[in-house]
């Protein structure tokens, strides 16, 4: 058996093709191909807006600017995630705030968010992560009791649903990635989306050196160049038509795993939350304490077996200096020492899942 990667893009004749229409066109910069990404990702979240951006931390940079969080605020998320969640609190001035994570959802407690707010909280940040969302029923409640703005980082849950309400719009904004390993991916790329006109205007503005579109070299107040190109866009109307196709066929993997796997010892499968549309961008089990082997041997077992796993991460961000909190984070450490992710996305074979099954099971 050749390596199973453990992504895998999956770039066809049209996505090729459409990237050779824009070269032809001679307008690959921001053009009319990221005006219909941007579209289609109104129509697929149910939201007024979407802007689109060159990566997902672009986007939640964008997005926490466009709420005007600055300097002397402070920003409740997880600490059991990627970087560029709490990288881009710290990009608009703010101060990220953690709070553990629930252990069967690998998302922000909501139970603990209270304890943590302050007279300078000014939004919560919740991660969706592996394609799951947070608990937003909960998540709203509060915010509304203290008067703050949710931001949705939505990098990993693109097609997912909680009470029937897609992600993207489950938070004031929401923010999606559409890099190369991503559902559905441009290279590198970045979607906000908002019910907000005020939120929609700042984030056109702030991806553009503070330009209205329509009106260049007038600057209305600080920005970057976070624009997108139309060659990146071309690939993502492609990729944003196959979703439910994806989605799909992510789901019925993790079905297949799930049966496979429920009764190994020392291994606990994936939760899929009441309520909640569950898009698999990672298949994420927990390697306990039962287990014969320990999470790395596992890893390097598999790996042997050419199978290619993630620990998606070994390490949460309150132990890294320039995050440093003195909160403790039991759940958070306890994931980062046990997740182990296989491989999930639409390109497997099913030669290649009855391997991943059988390798798994006979250890």
């Amino acid at each position: 058996m050749d390596i199973i990667p453990i992504s895998q893009p999956d770039l066809k004749e049209d996505e090729i093709n459409a990237v050779i229409d824009v070269l032809k066109s001679g307008i690959i910069v921001q053009g009319e191909k990221t005006k219909q990404l941007e579209q289609l990702f109104t129509e697929i979240c149910g939201t007024r807006y979407a802007i689109a951006v060159n990566s997902g931390t672009a986007a939640l940079h964008t997005a926490l600017h466009s709420t005007g969080i600055g300097p002397g605020d402070e920003v409740i998320t997880s600490p059991f995630t990627f970087g560029a969640t709490a990288n881009s609190i710290l990009m608009v001035g703010a101060k990220p705030v953690f709070v553990d994570i629930e252990l069967d959802s690998f998302n922000i407690d909501s139970s603990k968010i209270e304890r943590a707010i302050t007279k300078n909280t000014k939004a919560i940040l919740p991660i969706n992560l592996y394609g799951q969302p947070a608990d937003y029923a909960e998540l709203h409640t509060i915010a509304k009791k203290y008067n703050l703005i949710i931001v949705e980082d939505a990098a990993q849950s693109v097609g997912s649903k909680y009470n029937n309400i897609a992600s993207g719009n489950l938070g004031d904004l929401g923010c999606f990635s559409l890099y190369a390993t991503k559902n559905i991916m441009c290279g590198e790329g970045g979607i906000v989306t908002t019910n907000s006109k005020q939120f929609y205007e700042k984030a056109k503005l702030f991806r553009n050196h503070g330009q209205s579109e329509n009106e260049r070299y007038n600057y209305h107040s600080l920005g970057y160049n976070y624009r997108l190109t139309d060659i990146a866009s071309a690939i993502g109307v492609k990729q944003v038509k196959k979703l439910t196709q994806y989605t799909k066929r992510r789901q019925a993997i993790a079905k297949k795993y799930n049966a496979a796997f429920s009764g190994l010892d020392g291994i606990r499968i994936p939760i899929v939350k009441p309520n909640r549309i569950h898009v698999f961008h990672q298949y994420t089990i927990i390697v306990t304490d039962e287990s014969k082997l320990s999470r790395d041997e596992l890893q390097r077992y598999l790996q042997e077996k050419n199978i290619q796993t993630n620990i998606y991460y070994p390490k949460p961000l309150n132990e890294f200096d320039h995050f440093r909190s003195n909160g403790k984070f039991p759940f958070a450490d306890r994931a980062a020492k046990q997740v182990l992710s296989i491989p999930v996305h639409p390109q497997l074979t099913d030669e290649q899942i009855d391997y991943i099954i059988s390798t798994l099971s006979n250890i």
